[in-house]
This record gives structure tokens, C-alpha cells and sequence, in this order.
């Protein structure tokens, strides 16, 4: 396996679970999605969402960008709750929030040309990626789910349990 490569992009694997009231409603919300992380010229990292694509935020470390990125994707989550009627209206506009890719594809792009990058040199993560986790992207699709936890037949377990997470792609397919 080759030392580094310098990356512009670098991708992103992000997991999130949230718990959300809503009218009348409980929902559960665990999304594994994609994250760009680049550090600007003036050196603060930007998290770009990729799925989702809408969100991005910044910090003086890649822990700050993703813990500012983190509250605003929360703070999305909470107004389509205020906004929403009922459950099922409440999951239709996660899930298209979720899925709606950005005005151009850009990002998505960009994501997948950077995994290549990693893939073709079969690199390490450079500082200060070195440290996170590795995950194969094609075991952990980009995907959301939304349940409403207020039913009946709702049962509860500490296994349901996930931490929030970020981590970086696998130099090869797993």
C-alpha cells in the first residue's frame, strides 16, 4: 500500500441516528450517508453533504466541521417536524430530502472520483484522517430510514443504539 495521497476532496462515510417529535408522532431516523471534507485556503474544513446534499458547515478541525454539520443536518430534521401534519408526511419530505442529489451532481461526482483516487493508488488516509475508522462504502449503501417508534407493538433494545460516526473509505472494495 502506497504512504499518502494528497487529496483535494476527501470522502466520507457518515452514520447518524436521531430520535424526532413530531404532531402527534415519534420518529426514529438513522441515515448512513456521504460527506466531502476539504480544507479551504484560509484553512478551516468544510463538510459538504453529499447524501444528503443540502447541508455543509464548517470548523477549525474535521471533529468541529462534523459536529457543526451534524446540528444543522438535526436542525433540518426538526423543522420538517414542525412543518409536518402527520408521520407519513414527515417521512415522505426526509426521505426526499435524503435522496434529492445536488443541483448538478457536482458533488456526487466528486465524491466518487476522490474513492477512486484512493482505490487506484491504494493509499493510506492522510493526517488528520489517518486516525478514523476505514469502512467499505459498498457495505454501508447511502441510504435513510425512517420508523415511527410510537406503535403499539414497539419494542426496545440497547442494541438499537448507534453512535454517530464519520469514516473514511477503504483503499479497496471489501
Amino acid at each position: 500500500m502506497a504512504d499518502t495521497i494528497q487529496l483535494k476532496e476527501h470522502p466520507i462515510l457518515i452514520t447518524l441516528r436521531d430520535v424526532v417529535s413530531g404532531d402527534g408522532f415519534l420518529a426514529g431516523i438513522t441515515l448512513s450517508g456521504r460527506a466531502l471534507v476539504r480544507q479551504e485556503d484560509d484553512g478551516a474544513w468544510w463538510m459538504y453533504g453529499v447524501r444528503p446534499s443540502a447541508i455543509a458547515d464548517s470548523g477549525t478541525t474535521i471533529d468541529e466541521a462534523f459536529s457543526r454539520f451534524r446540528t444543522r443536518y438535526k436542525e433540518v430534521l426538526f423543522d420538517m417536524a414542525q412543518d409536518s401534519r402527520d408521520f407519513d408526511q414527515f417521512r415522505a419530505a426526509v426521505e426526499q430530502f435524503f435522496y434529492e442529489p445536488d443541483a448538478d451532481g457536482e458533488d456526487e461526482h466528486l465524491w466518487e472520483e476522490a474513492l477512486k483516487a484512493i482505490r487506484v493508488t491504494k493509499c493510506n488516509p492522510p493526517e488528520p484522517f489517518a486516525h478514523l475508522p476505514r469502512e467499505a462504502p459498498e457495505s454501508k449503501p447511502a441510504q435513510i430510514t425512517v420508523e415511527r417508534l410510537n406503535r403499539a407493538d414497539a419494542r426496545f433494545k440497547p442494541s438499537d443504539n448507534i453512535t454517530d460516526t464519520y469514516s473514511v473509505p477503504m483503499a479497496h472494495a471489501a
